[in-house]
């Protein structure tokens, strides 16, 4: 925990703030998901990645194979959360808010997000959502999460990041990263996101919109994770709304 005390204490703002950000929403509008190389160090995605087998840290365990999400398991956070898990969402959203009002506007959608976390988070409190959902996933050899949205309640913020705690060919084979966008009358088109440890990934929630030739329209999107060949994977969810 003293490498997350650090982190916290030292530069998570700082970091998440020099991120290129314009290159990030460029990203995330041609392709629903953008990826940001080593948010975090070795150290301290191993000190959350451990953080996995402590009691009194989360609220609650998922078992995939029981739910038919796939094979696998994850666990949510309770509040309070870690400090690092609590600064980088409340830093991220800030960043992340502008283009999820674009999208809105476009897609025709009436809800705007405020531009503070803390607010969003009341507003989804005042709805009855009140559960944290920042979590832990950890797959083993066989182990996948089948394509999926993240939606939990009536508030829903529509963009979403990863963080991959483990790393590739060290930790683990296969296991990568995949989205899909389901575009009207038209076949769908599959995007594989490479991540080395502590890359962070930002995606789509559920839609996104894709300027057409008659102007902009609604694709669907969803997430998940290819069948794990060897090794254990962690990866940190951070979920800008809380669930029901």
């Amino acid at each position: 925990m003293k490498v997350l005390e650090r982190a916290t204490a030292d530069d998570i703002d700082e970091r998440i703030d020099a991120l290129d950000w314009a290159a990030i929403e460029a990203q995330l509008d041609s392709y629903g998901c953008a990826s940001a190389p080593a948010l975090f160090s070795r150290d301290e995605c191993d000190a959350l990645a451990a953080l996995y087998d402590r009691d009194g840290v989360f609220r609650s365990r998922v078992v995939m194979e029981r739910h038919g999400f796939g094979r696998g398991e994850y666990k949510y956070f309770a509040y309070p959360l870690p400090d690092a898990v609590e600064r980088t969402r409340r830093a991220v959203y800030p960043h992340l808010a502008p283009v999820a009002n674009r999208w809105n506007e476009v897609m025709g959608i009436e809800t705007r997000y405020p531009r503070e976390h803390a607010a969003f988070v009341e507003r989804c409190h005042r709805a009855g959502q009140t559960r944290p959902t920042p979590l832990l996933l950890r797959y083993m050899p066989g182990d996948f999460n089948c394509l999926h949205q993240d939606l939990y309640g009536e508030h829903v913020f529509p963009i979403q990041m990863g963080i991959l705690l483990s790393a590739p060919g060290r930790d683990f084979t296969g296991g990568e990263f995949v989205m899909t966008e389901q575009r009207p009358r038209m076949q769908s088109r599959a995007e594989v996101v490479p991540l080395d440890q502590g890359d962070a990934v930002f995606f789509a929630v559920h839609h996104r919109p894709v300027q057409g030739t008659r102007g902009p329209y609604r694709v669907n999107m969803k997430h998940g994770v290819s069948r794990l060949r060897s090794g254990r994977r962690h990866m940190l969810g951070g979920i800008f709304h809380d669930a029901q």
